[in-house]
């Protein structure tokens, strides 16, 4: 899963991409101090490997991977390339989803570009820069196809059909992840990688002030969340400088701080959660003295698809899935004690897999 995090310049980016990726990127006041994207690996946290491990004690534990990718900030005009802005929108076009940043913390000493806050203002610009970027695609796509008109398929037609659909609703300000499209519809138009068709979690970036108040002691927090739902997208409220400080602390220290705070879950943790519901995305385990693992896929993969996540030749061979629930093997305690109890269950081709599932693939080639 590759998130990228996005917004105006000097709203936290950085600060945020520190955090959650415990890098130490220098991050300056003035505008437009980040020009590079910047890049960070971050492994999943999940208590099922760190307890599957103990019981185990594999020669290598993996997890699942995120990558952040840190984009410089956009300004208006961006859409239509001002500023950095081709440069910027072409490293979105790779990332699964959006983590768009929302400066909501006042701060004389941390210039904006606008000059004064207003979130909602600033969410809307880079909203409006994304719908101009998807629109000036969808119409040269669309020239593309009407100077070939004579010699078009009927896939092609059917692209062109979905095109002007999609056109129309961007330039009505609808981003396309809101437009009424069926599975092949989208299949057709995956290619052209539109960037309001990706999801987005809105990441209000608040003050250290109130961390602790309410959404709805808050207006423009109010008002952002009300639009999210609107815009079928996820909302996370999360102070980047606290979660800078605290990615700096031990384990002891940073509960300690995060108790002393009252914030029960990190701003990585959220974000993982949301970014896993928001993409339909779930983890299988493998477990064994060799390796414990989890695996991510999409939320509904059958069994022989997902043993391809582990190695192709086992989809290719696939006979059947050995599994059992998570909570069902901590509960038994062993493999040999699970089977005893008829616990573990041996699934078909038509098995679609669950999340916290442990499974040894069975397969011949």
């Amino acid at each position: 899963m590759k998130l990228g995090i996005i917004g105006l310049t000097n709203i936290g980016k950085t600060t945020l991409f520190n955090a959650i990726t415990k890098s130490h990127i220098a991050t300056n006041k003035s505008l437009f101090s980040t020009i590079n994207p910047n890049i960070g690996i971050v492994a999943v946290p999940d208590e099922r490997l760190n307890r599957l491990s103990e019981i185990f004690k594999p020669k290598k534990t993996i997890p699942a991977y995120i990558e952040f990718v840190d984009i410089a900030g956009l300004v208006k005009g961006a859409g239509r390339g001002e500023g950095m802005g081709n440069k910027f929108l072409v490293q979105l076009r790779e990332v699964d989803a959006l983590i768009h940043v929302i400066r909501f913390f006042e701060d004389a000493d941390v210039a904006h570009v606008e000059s004064s806050l207003d979130p909602i203002r600033d969410m809307q610009t880079i909203n409006l820069e994304l719908i101009v970027a998807d629109l000036e695609s969808v119409e040269k796509r669309l020239e593309s196809i009407e100077k070939s008109s004579r010699s078009i398929d009927q896939k092609t037609r059917a692209e062109a059909e979905i095109l002007q659909k999609i056109k129309l609703s961007l330039e009505n300000e609808i981003p396309a992840r809101n437009i009424d499209l069926s599975s092949e519809e989208i299949k057709i138009i995956k290619s052209l990688g539109l960037l309001t068709f990706k999801p987005v979690i809105y990441l209000a970036n608040i003050s250290e002030n109130n961390i602790n108040k309410d959404i709805s002691e808050t207006q423009n927090l109010l008002d952002l969340k009300q639009f999210s739902e609107k815009d079928n997208s996820e909302m996370v409220v999360v102070s980047a400088k606290i979660e800078n400080e605290l990615s700096q602390l031990d384990t002891e220290d940073r509960e300690m701080f995060m108790n002393e705070l009252g914030i029960s879950q990190s701003g990585l943790d959220q974000l993982i959660k949301i970014s896993y519901r928001l993409l339909g995305l779930i983890s299988f385990l493998t477990a064994g003295t060799d390796e414990v693992r989890a695996w991510t896929i999409k939320k509904g993969t059958y069994a022989p698809a997902a043993a391809g996540k582990v190695h192709s030749d086992i989809e290719r061979g696939f006979i059947r899935a050995e599994t059992i629930p998570y909570d069902a093997f901590i509960e038994a305690g062993s493999f040999v004690k699970a089977k005893e109890k008829g616990l573990v269950r041996s699934e078909g081709k038509a098995y679609i897999v669950n999340d916290g599932d442990i499974i040894d693939f069975r397969f011949n080639v």
